[in-house]
């Protein structure tokens, strides 16, 4: 899940406590790309909207629609197949290259 506030909400925390057997695990900030939904909303923005001429919304449904179709005709469940070390290592290099290359700001006059 991501870190939306509603997940603290009375009504989500007597559901978990109803339901042991669920366990709440939340993406980082600014790691969205790790939420499967999140990946899902950007194949379909790739593979059907993006670039795309919508005229109308029911246009833009149709075009929703046929993805849809087409996904689910032959639906495969996604797999992770990197490693928590292997995304640990690139966030910590990332890290060191965004210090040592600060931000150059012009100023405007």
């Amino acid at each position: 899940m991501d870190n939306y506030g509603t997940h603290g909400h009375p009504n989500v925390n007597a559901w978990l406590e109803k339901n042991p057997r669920f366990h709440l695990h939340f993406t980082p900030t600014a790691s969205s790309w790790l939420n499967l939904v999140e990946r899902w909303f950007r194949n379909l923005t790739d593979k059907a909207i993006r670039r795309g001429v919508f005229r109308s919304v029911p246009d833009l449904v149709a075009a929703i629609d046929a993805y849809l179709k087409a996904h689910n005709a032959d639906p495969k469940p996604f797999v992770w197949t990197a490693t928590a070390s292997r995304f640990s290592k690139r966030s910590v290099a990332a890290v060191s290259l965004l210090k040592q290359s600060p931000v150059k700001r012009e100023t405007l006059h």
